[in-house]
């Protein structure tokens, strides 16, 4: 064992070395969801890999402390992903990230208490960073789920009072920081941290619900800062190095995100959409009408049909309708029908969320689009059918200057013969937007749940004789 140990603290380089390689390709991996799962498993062979690692260098550790610890984290990991369903995977993510920031702040107050060491200066701006970071990506991470899984206590803040208490928290953090840093005072780094977990719940209450999916990929990069902040605390260069990946992927997975919204970045996290965007966009409150129709009447459209495409959105994971779907995208299929998806960068609730889903259910890959790839063959399309999403099909987003996302890159759902429209009622989106492309003349509106509507389909299809 002690020769085993030896070799592996000879050699602690060499295997980070290699882990951090096999980091590099789980991200490689997870840019697709073809090669997603290959990307999985060697991230958890470059895990398995830090963490021996780590623990054979750990000088005097509390091995039954450890091994309990990793025990807990295993079973209760286990148990979520056997238990966690794909509508709750955007808050699952969320809660997740909140724990890597807790941590940070756990780790940096257990080394600022470690009286024994001597905290130099670079030593304290490495603490302040990494817990102002991790206390801002707990309390964020934990409004971001409340928000996602649509908790009472999880309320979009508005008014006019908002930016300058988040002014002030801000410059508080920063003071108490410059306090600590100067004097190394103990109550100014608790209340550093105390400032900055309410700074980060303030930071992200004011901003809507159609901004969401960009700030779950900007705390996904919070959180990597804050493991790569914990590396630099305890001088774990594996730590540091895992942390920059995932920080600096999730910071360009939002730029992407952000560029797909045509809005920047500063716009979503300081003047983001609240829920007062509904008031906006140029409705003059006047009645509008709108045609309905039956799960019937869509499959009959669509079995008779040339080309189809579907676009997924949040009502679909919502419904957990992606298998009565998948069934009913093979069904068309075997009619002749040639069927296609149409994905929107932010539709659902966190990046490729619909992605996740479609693939959950076995979809093929080739026939899922992205909407740069697909949005040219709608003007050519027989029949575009919506189920449960919004704002991504918006046509105010090209048509009308004074709607709040105007300039948004949509899917061009409006463009196809035919559109179809699965959803619960006539109410707005996450948004909260209304949506001319429901009142046009081609649009024919199917209110219901999207699993039910979409088995209605399949049964009307299959008794159709086709």
């Amino acid at each position: 064992m002690n020769d085993l140990s030896t070799m592996i603290a000879a050699n602690a380089d060499w295997f980070y070395l290699v882990g951090a390689i096999l980091f590099v390709l789980t991200l490689r991996g997870l840019s697709s969801p073809k090669t997603a799962i290959r990307g999985n498993r060697f991230g958890m062979v470059a895990m398995a890999i830090a963490v021996v690692t780590t623990f054979f260098l750990a000088e005097g550790p509390v091995l039954w402390l450890i091994i309990g610890a990793m025990i807990l984290g295993a079973l209760v990991g286990m148990w979520k992903a056997k238990t966690v369903a794909m509508t709750q995977m955007p808050e699952t993510v969320a809660l997740m990230h909140s724990f890597v920031g807790l941590a940070a702040v756990a780790i940096a107050l257990a080394t600022v208490l470690h009286t024994e060491q001597e905290h130099g200066a670079v030593a304290r701006v490495e603490l302040f960073i990494g817990c102002f970071i991790g206390a801002i990506t707990f309390s964020a991470s934990v409004f971001a789920f409340g928000k996602l899984a649509a908790k009472s206590w999880a309320k979009t803040v508005t008014g006019g009072w908002v930016k300058p208490v988040q002014a002030l928290l801000f410059i508080a953090m920063i003071g108490f920081g410059g306090v600590y840093f100067v004097t190394d005072s103990l109550p100014a780094f608790y209340a550093m941290t105390v400032i900055a977990v309410i700074f980060g719940w303030m930071w992200i209450a004011p901003i809507g619900g159609g901004d969401m999916p960009v700030v779950v990929s900007l705390l996904n990069s919070f959180s990597g800062w804050a493991a790569a902040g914990i590396g630099f605390t305890l001088g774990n260069s594996m730590l540091i190095i895992a942390g920059s990946l995932v920080g600096s992927s999730g910071a360009i997975l939002s730029y992407i995100m952000c560029k797909a919204m045509n809005r920047s970045l500063l716009n979503v996290l300081f003047g983001g959409m609240g829920t007062s965007a509904a008031a906006a966009g140029g409705d003059d409150g006047a009645p509008k009408t709108y045609k309905s129709g039956s799960a019937e009447d869509a499959g009959f459209l669509m079995s008779n049909a040339s080309n189809v495409v579907i676009v997924p959105g949040y009502g679909m994971a919502q419904g957990r309708a992606q298998n009565a779907v998948k069934e009913l995208y093979e069904l068309l299929k075997d009619e002749g029908v040639n069927v296609r998806f149409a994905i929107h960068p932010v539709a659902g609730r966190m990046p490729g969320h619909m992605n996740v889903l479609l693939a959950e259910a076995d979809v093929p890959y080739d026939d899922i689009l992205e909407m740069d790839e697909i949005n040219s063959d709608f003007a050519s399309t027989d029949v575009v059918l919506v189920i449960g999403a919004n704002d991504v099909v918006n046509p105010s987003a090209k048509d009308d200057p004074t709607s709040p996302i105007f300039g948004m890159p949509i899917l061009e759902a409006n463009k196809a013969q035919t559109v179809m429209v699965i959803k619960r009622s006539m109410s707005t989106g996450y948004a909260g937007l209304d949506n001319s492309l429901f009142y046009m003349d081609k649009t024919m509106m199917i209110f219901g749940d999207a699993k039910k509507m979409v088995e209605e389909m399949v049964r009307s299809i299959n008794g159709g004789g086709h």
